[in-house]
Formats: C-alpha cells, sequence, structure tokens
C-alpha cells in the first residue's frame, strides 16, 4: 500500500517535495482519513487511522470561509502549544502554488499575489489575511467530546486528530516539517 501510496504522489507531482524530504515528514490521506509520519527513509513511525478534515471536504482552490482543507505540499510554520485545540501545528497556507491559480484566476488581486509570494521568498508565515484564508493547520480537539470527533468531519479547514494523538505528533513534527495532504 505504502509503496502504491508513493507512486500516486509522484504522479501527482508530489513526487520531488517527498521524493529527499530531510527529517520526518507527514501526509494526511483525506480519502482515507488517515495521518502517517515517514521516517526521511521512507519508514512508518507513527499511523493514525483517523483524521478528520475540514466539514467543507477538500479542494486544490481553497477560499476564506469555505471550510474546506486544502491539498498540496506545506511545511510547519508555526506551533501553538497553548491553542484551544490542544496544540496547533500551522501550516504555511497559502503557498507560491495556491497564490498562483488564485492569481490566474482572478480571485486575488496582484497587491496580494506579491505579499503571499515576499512571504514566500522571505521564509516568513504567509498573510493568513487574504480571500484564499488561513490559520490552516494540524491540530487536536481541545474539550471536545471524542465521540463528537470520530462522528463527522467537523474543522474549518485543518486536521483534527486527538488530544492524546496530538502530543504524540510533537515527537515528530517541528517548524519545517514536510506535510502533504492528498
Amino acid at each position: 500500500f505504502w509503496a502504491m501510496l508513493l507512486g500516486f504522489l509522484c504522479m501527482l507531482g508530489v513526487g520531488a517535495a517527498v521524493a529527499d524530504p530531510v527529517g520526518p515528514w507527514v501526509v494526511v490521506d483525506t480519502q482515507q482519513q488517515t495521518l502517517t509520519v515517514f521516517t526521511d527513509k521512507g519508514e512508518i513511525v507513527e499511523h493514525l487511522p483517523y483524521a478528520s478534515i475540514g466539514r467543507g471536504g477538500v479542494s486544490k482552490d481553497r477560499l476564506h470561509g469555505d471550510r474546506k482543507t486544502p491539498l498540496g505540499t506545506f511545511h510547519v510554520a508555526w506551533i501553538n502549544p497553548d491553542s484551544r485545540f490542544a496544540l496547533f501545528f500551522g501550516l504555511d497556507f497559502p503557498t507560491v502554488e495556491h497564490a498562483d491559480r488564485a492569481y490566474r484566476n482572478r480571485i486575488i488581486d496582484r497587491t496580494t499575489y506579491h505579499r503571499l509570494l515576499d512571504a514566500a521568498l522571505e521564509q516568513r508565515i504567509p498573510p493568513q489575511d487574504t480571500p484564499l484564508g488561513g490559520s490552516i493547520g494540524i491540530h487536536g480537539i481541545g474539550d471536545k467530546d471524542q465521540r463528537f470527533h470520530y462522528a463527522d468531519n467537523w474543522t474549518d479547514g485543518c486536521v483534527a486528530v486527538t488530544n492524546q494523538e496530538i502530543k504524540k505528533l510533537a515527537r515528530w513534527i517541528q517548524i519545517g516539517t514536510k506535510v502533504v495532504i492528498l
């Protein structure tokens, strides 16, 4: 299965992103709703059998407020240990790829496009206040009941796991960790 998944990633154009990762990296499979952590040698070190996604589903072209989980290759850009969701690993969304598509489709203007590009070039957290939205990450469930978590996709576009699982992930995830959401 995992060899097939890596082949699928390459077909999606994510191959370059996963071919030479440094350190552990994460794959969120939105179809299977799983989260898997791989070593840089491709060995599985953590597999979580259920990850909740956005209640709006998934999309390559996420917009602010649509509650969709964006697809693509990201990196952890910030960590909030005091999140209301137990722990929050913020992703560098919107990426340049998302900005390029949004600009071509006239979803964002030239000024916003350049703000996003500048942030990427300067390796800063991308602006979170664009029409594409922001504050996308991987987090726990906070004070929500675990039954609620397993009942339905409930996030506003993030990936959620239980509080115990997010604490386990902290062992593998740090600023810069690659996260592929497919």
